[in-house]
């Protein structure tokens, strides 16, 4: 009996790459392994239909995309830890470079491993902030819903718009989707600053390291978010760090919204110390703060950074690799830095 893997979350349906994606999906699991789509319709029958007869029995690894959420909710420690004592599931393959809807924790505490999606959407997530940058220096959002009121240029004003080059950007986590940003701000070009937990290796000469966020924070012009959600970086950019920025810098946020302390952020905005904000990710989605829609000059994207057909294809790809690797060697790829040390051997098939 092949053994089985469980696809939480439905594959993106665009019609031009699905057809391409099912056939590639089909031929990458043939002969290995039993796909299972998600049945359940609430957490509880989800839990309950590993054991015997149930729909999800034999499973040993998930695929697993945030929209499962809504029927499942959350892989919180209570579900992980239900889910190991009914299951024989010891992997978790995220779609996404984001993981914090996972309990790595209490997965590590169980023997189950998490992988995600590192670099398959740095470019359209770079490119997103990169648009955020402009639009929010040259007040570009606010100018295009001008004109489609009718009132064309009437409330822009040119004295409080500004040019991207020479001004200092600052990067805080030069990852993939940091460094990437850097490479196009550079072409401007920009100065480009960064901090990260270490130094990192291997980067151009022009990108300078600083040694703490409050360093970055004082040379910054416009400060952009790089770093995941974890409990060590949940709202890492407060009060102290906004008001360390120079007085009207803009704030870039496409990693997680409660990375920043919203309500000193807008603080910062009512008081103009803040002249912009660029947003794709919000503390409580899919709510916003509708003090925010307050700020014409500040630029709101509903979390689409990183999400194009290309970067979705790849990211599909690239977690169901994970999962057959898992099935074909007992470990597969990608797995989460906090679960990469200290790995049981009762997590290998």
């Amino acid at each position: 009996m092949l053994p089985r893997v469980l696809l939480c979350g439905q594959f993106l349906v665009y019609p031009m790459i699905i057809w391409t994606l099912m056939y590639e999906f089909k031929e990458m699991f043939h002969g290995i392994a039993e796909v299972v789509h998600l049945v359940s319709e609430s957490r509880s029958h989800f839990l309950s239909s590993f054991g015997p007869d149930g729909p999800y029995e034999g499973t040993v690894a998930l695929y697993r995309r945030n929209t499962s959420s809504k029927v499942i909710g959350k892989f919180d420690a209570p579900l992980v830890h239900a889910l190991a004592d009914t299951s024989k599931v010891r992997w978790i393959a995220q779609n996404g470079s984001g993981y914090d809807e996972i309990d790595v924790q209490a997965c590590k505490e169980r023997g189950i491993l998490v992988s995600n999606t590192p670099r398959a959407n740095e470019d359209a997530t770079a490119t997103t902030t990169l648009y955020l940058m402009i639009s929010c220096l040259r007040r570009f959002s606010m100018a295009e819903r001008s004109l489609r009121s009718g009132t064309w240029k009437t409330p822009c004003n040119a004295a409080q718009t500004h040019d991207i080059t020479g001004r200092t950007l600052g990067i805080l986590g030069l990852g993939g989707i940091g460094l990437r940003f850097a490479h196009l701000a550079h072409a401007f070009p920009m100065r480009i600053v960064y901090f990260s937990r270490r130094k990192a290796e291997s980067v151009p000469d022009w990108c300078k390291y600083v040694s703490s966020v409050e360093e970055l924070c004082k040379q910054a012009d416009v400060l952009s978010l790089h770093v995941p959600l974890n409990q060590s970086t949940a709202g890492m950019i407060g009060e102290k760090e906004i008001w360390t920025l120079r007085r009207g810098s803009v704030l870039l946020n496409t990693s997680r919204g409660r990375i920043v302390d919203q309500e000193a952020m807008i603080r910062a905005l009512e008081d103009g110390h803040l002249s912009s904000v660029g947003l794709d990710v919000y503390p409580d989605e899919p709510h916003v703060d509708p003090r925010l829609l307050t700020f014409p000059q500040c630029t709101l994207l509903p979390h689409i950074g990183g999400e194009s057909a290309e970067s979705w294809r790849t990211r599909e790809l690239q977690a169901l690799g994970n999962l057959k690797a898992f099935v074909l060697g007992g470990i597969g790829e990608d797995i989460v830095p906090e679960l990469k040390t200290g790995i049981d051997n009762s997590t290998i098939l």
